[in-house]
């Protein structure tokens, strides 16, 4: 039987030996410039494209609230500077089905400086003058003292949206994103707008708030998920200084346990192992504390189905239910943890001395940990570029405005002119009609390709992402690449490892970096286009449709992870040999077949210790702002800040300390990985022999029983 390693079979020969090879190579040419050439003209396309979505585009129509005129409310240096809010003349119409076609309520809107907050009745402001000042600011402009005696015409002719009754009022109103919506509450028990008990309908029928409750439901809805952001913003605001020092603090954990590394990579794994294991199972542990302090309280024993979701989410932590779930998810992940240290604990010898060796690789090419942060920052171009381009083709569509009225009208929904509309036919047909600013459109050339130039800016945004992604990969290999291949470290590697690979891989692979994310975008742009039409599938009942799109969806996701990792390993191929990307891939993956079960074994061993970094970094910054937001500790009650959900601030340092960790551990895999495949490499270039000595550090060689002839036995 072969040994482990060596089986080559017909997955490609095994490279050969070379005596010229020190390396990198350095003599190399420009590689897949076809698809250079075609990335640079869709870059140019994309600057293009970002030209005239500034040119045609306006983000006022996003910020600020547009009334029936279609002016924007509170924009600075206009008119209704003062007046941000916008005010519904008859909130009910907007429960119309019309609106979710249109996205436009069919009824007169205009802007004021604020909501209404006070009651008012249209007789009562007759009487009194101070009350009228007020009532007035919700009519249109224009409105007198001496026109409420013109009775039901004053009302009806939409000068103001009072109808002439005592039952329907001015009521409290709360502004949601600049909009003005009723105000609901409980009083004794009954569920109430503002100070609303009665109103009327429209058509002279006297009914009871609670029907008003159910025809602004969208309305509740939208309210109480602002509350929660807001309280959470103001979480935000009140510890947000904290939750910098949160994050300062794993970053600080992240680069002394890369230094740790450096010098200590074999106690350390093992340290970090046992921290692990130590963290999940205090988890456990605290779990069930919690779950046994709750026995016996009321309401405690409530599942979570019968609570359902909650707005305020401490209240799930009230509940055994929540701290059963907790401790069974982390009494899993414990057991699978210690049963995969027991079944890989020799694999795990071969993947200390490879983190060992990238620990060095490091130690000698330091800039590599800085790296990331040029990743960082060209990717957040690259999404500021997208974002901006995407909001100004989406608001690139002019004003369109459209006849509504209550009563049976030919012209309903049809297109009109406002400057001219009192005088014009459609007016004289339907007299109770308006026209109204209904929504953004528009029928030239530009408009009518828009959905086209929105769907090219996602996916260039996909390629340039991918692009950053995959040049930040083969410039790492690059240097950690020359390390592994010096015979004499560090006298045989570059000055600057980094800015060397980063320069080769920019002047002769630009084309195999756009030709391998290109693939990748395809892919991912797929994807998004199965997720659309599983929304729009959703309430459709054909089963094969949804198991045929589950099927794609599924498939789409295992392409994407295998187009990753090949291009992963084809860019490190790239960078050593400098070979176009098709004979990269192929080199890669052949040779990772023909050492499948060190690829499937070691490398991801290798991953898992690194996965368990990251994840104690993140457990011990979770863990510490646990007790310091919660307050569970006495010496942190006075410092920590006073939340509405405590959870807030510990969440976001735990998602910021794993990001934090991830970056600086990826400089760890894709280190990793490089020297991974070099050790491949050389298992198949070298036999140990003093003219073929093996590269490998001796660490390796001792675990894999290898050794150089022309040394003496380990």
């Amino acid at each position: 039987m072969p040994e482990e390693g060596e089986y080559f079979g017909k997955h490609g020969e095994p490279r050969k030996y070379d005596p010229s090879f020190k390396g990198p190579i350095q003599n190399r040419g420009c590689t897949d410039i076809a698809c250079c050439i075609l990335f640079i003209v869709a870059i140019l396309g994309y600057f293009a494209v970002g030209i005239l979505a500034w040119s045609q585009g306006d983000p006022r129509k996003v910020i600020y609230p547009t009334d029936s005129r279609g002016q924007f409310c509170g924009q600075a240096g206009t008119p209704l500077e003062n007046k941000p809010y916008l005010f519904y003349f008859n909130i009910m119409k907007c429960a119309s089905p019309m609106v979710l076609l249109e996205f436009q309520c069919p009824t007169t809107q205009m802007c004021v400086e604020k909501c209404p907050e006070k009651f008012m009745t249209l007789v009562k402001a007759y009487v009194n003058r101070n009350d009228f000042d007020y009532y007035r600011k919700y009519c249109k402009e224009g409105v007198t003292n001496s026109m409420v005696s013109l009775g039901l015409a004053f009302v009806t002719d939409g000068i103001c949206d009072i109808k002439l009754s005592n039952f329907f009022f001015f009521s409290c109103f709360l502004p949601v994103t600049r909009r003005c919506f009723p105000a609901l509450g409980q009083k004794g028990g009954v569920v109430t707008v503002g100070n609303i008990t009665h109103f009327e309908d429209g058509i002279g029928n006297i009914r009871e708030a609670k029907d008003l409750v159910d025809g602004v439901k969208n309305a509740t809805v939208v309210i109480e998920a602002r509350q929660v952001v807001m309280k959470i913003f103001e979480d935000y605001t009140q510890s947000w200084y904290w939750i910098l020092i949160g994050l300062v603090i794993a970053m600080l954990t992240s680069l002394l346990f890369i230094v740790l590394l450096r010098f200590l990579a074999g106690i350390m794994v093992w340290i970090m192992i046992a921290l692990v294991i130590l963290v999940i199972g205090y988890g456990i542990f605290h779990c069930y504390m919690e779950y046994a302090a709750l026995k016996g309280e009321p309401g405690a024993n409530v599942t979570l189905q019968e609570l359902g979701f909650q707005t305020d989410f401490t209240v799930y932590l009230q509940i055994r239910q929540t701290w059963l779930a907790f401790m069974i998810i982390l009494a899993i992940v414990e057991v699978i943890i210690i049963l995969l240290l027991i079944f890989l604990r020799k694999r795990i010898l071969i993947a200390i001395a490879l983190i060992k060796e990238a620990s060095r690789a490091i130690g000698h090419v330091m800039c590599s940990l800085v790296y990331p942060l040029f990743t960082f920052f060209l990717l957040v171009i690259v999404i500021a570029y997208w974002a901006v381009t995407a909001v100004f083709l989406s608001t690139s569509n002019e004003p369109v405005y459209k006849v509504f009225n209550e009563t049976l009208c030919e012209h309903s929904r049809a297109t009109c002119e406002p400057a001219n509309y009192s005088i014009s036919p459609m007016k004289a047909q339907c007299p109770d009609s308006e026209c109204l600013f209904a929504f953004y459109g528009g029928e030239t050339v530009y408009h009518k390709y828009l959905i086209g130039l929105q769907f090219y800016n996602v996916f260039l945004f996909f390629w340039c992402a991918n692009f950053v992604t995959a040049l930040g990969q083969m410039t790492l290999a690059g240097a950690f690449a020359s390390y592994y291949w010096a015979f004499v470290k560090p006298d045989d590697m570059p000055a600057f490892p980094v800015f060397s690979a980063l320069g080769r891989s920019l002047r002769y692979h630009t084309g195999t970096l756009a030709f391998g994310s290109l693939i990748l975008s395809i892919i991912q742009i797929i994807r998004v286009l199965l997720e659309y039409l599983d929304h729009k599938l959703k309430g459709a009942q054909n089963k094969f449709a949804k198991f045929l799109l589950c099927c794609l969806k599924c498939c789409f996701w295992c392409l994407e992870k295998f187009i990753k990792f090949l291009n992963r390993n084809a860019y490190i191929m790239v960078a050593i040999y400098g070979k176009n990307f098709c004979t990269s891939a192929r080199d890669a993956f052949f040779l990772l077949l023909r050492n499948m079960i060190r690829v499937a074994v070691l490398d991801k061993v290798t991953d898992f210790l690194l996965f368990l970094g990251k994840l104690l970094i993140v457990g011990l910054v979770g863990v510490f702002a646990f007790f310091f937001f919660s307050g569970r500790v006495r010496a942190f009650e006075n410092t920590a800040p006073s939340l509405h959900y405590y959870w807030v601030p510990i969440l976001t340092v735990v998602i910021g300390s794993y990001l934090i960790a991830h970056g600086f551990f990826s400089v760890y895999a894709m280190c990793v990985d490089t020297l991974f495949l070099c050790f491949l490499e050389d298992l198949e270039r070298n036999d140990g022999s003093a003219e073929r000595p093996y590269l490998m550090p001796e660490s390796l060689r001792k675990i894999l029983n290898k050794k150089n002839k022309n040394q003496p036995a380990e």
